[in-house]
């Protein structure tokens, strides 16, 4: 009589393990709703007990994963909805309409975010020789997947360090590299390589993208920003198009918006005030692309959120 030895759990029953170990981590780390920083460098948790109307936010460079409920995301025209079976990347800053469509008290929605640094992708794509991303082969800044047990592993292993923290200076990097190695090998590798990848299209194209949001109040000249980007006009549209689904100056519109937005939340400042200071020259004008954007005008939008 031979003894057999204990087989590997299937891979969908190990992944939903790994789910629930990381909803746990999720609910006791984060148990009011909205958003928690952690002890984690780059970590945050989120919850919500009910599903939500569209919100505009900007997306930073992340991976996210809903343990439970889901999202669904608007970028210009397109959309994309992400759940416990799915991961969601943004590979630059983007400025979307975000939406919880499935949460209640019972079960509410949570997700863990992390963000991922662009430098640490380049020097770990390097270190494993990848291979460069085909030139002109555009890539969307945001895309979702169907959820790996590798991916899952790595995230859940650096969520566990909150319960050890004084692993987390020692081990922390050590996990976020291997979560980083696991996603430029998976289905999200070419998006994050296109970012990534020094003196490429996307890599110049995030410049030009990262220039408008730090700098999303001065008048934008698309001579100065190929410039920048060092690409011509016609190649920096239709790669900046490519990568955000919008045209730089559309892309600065929803910036100069949703900034507006948040100060007259924050500050209490009046809508002609604060279209000049996100650079508006024209209040009648500021007024008009607010209310397209979020469907009140600013007054009658604030009061409402409050």
């Amino acid at each position: 009589m031979t003894e057999s030895s204990p087989q590997a759990p299937a891979p969908g029953v190990a992944l939903d393990a790994a789910r629930r170990a990381l909803t746990d981590i999720i609910e006791r780390y984060c148990p009011a709703d909205g958003s928690s920083a952690t002890a984690v460098p780059g970590l945050s948790l989120f919850r919500a007990s009910s599903t939500s109307t569209p919100i505009c936010a900007v997306y930073r460079s992340v991976l996210a994963v809903a343990v439970q409920g889901s999202k669904r995301l608007v970028l210009a025209d397109e959309s994309f909805e992400y759940d416990s079976r799915h991961y969601l990347i943004t590979s630059v800053d983007l400025p979307v309409m975000g939406q919880i469509t499935e949460a209640s008290p019972e079960r509410p929605y949570l997700c863990a975010v992390f963000d991922m640094d662009a430098r640490k992708i380049a020097d770990l794509a390097s270190a494993m020789h990848l291979a460069p991303p085909s030139p002109g082969n555009g890539q969307l800044g945001l895309g979702v997947s169907a959820l790996t047990r590798p991916v899952m592993d790595a995230l859940l292993r650096l969520a566990r360090l909150l319960d050890t923290p004084d692993d987390i200076p020692v081990l922390a990097p050590l996990h976020e590299r291997e979560l980083l190695y696991r996603l430029l090998t998976g289905e999200q590798g070419p998006r994050l390589r296109t970012i990534a990848a020094a003196d490429s299209q996307g890599h110049r194209t995030a410049r030009a993208v990262a220039w408008i949001k730090e700098n999303f109040d001065q008048p934008l000249s698309i001579d100065a920003l190929a410039d920048t980007a060092n690409m011509s006009k016609s190649s920096l549209h239709h790669h900046f198009k490519s990568l955000t689904a919008m045209s730089p100056l559309q892309y600065q519109k929803q910036i100069r918006l949703q900034e507006a937005r948040k100060l007259m939340l924050l500050e209490s400042i009046d809508a002609a005030t604060v279209a000049r200071r996100v650079g508006y020259e024209s209040p009648s004008q500021f007024s008009r692309e607010y209310r397209r954007l979020f469907g009140a005008p600013p007054l009658r939008d604030v009061t409402r959120i409050r």
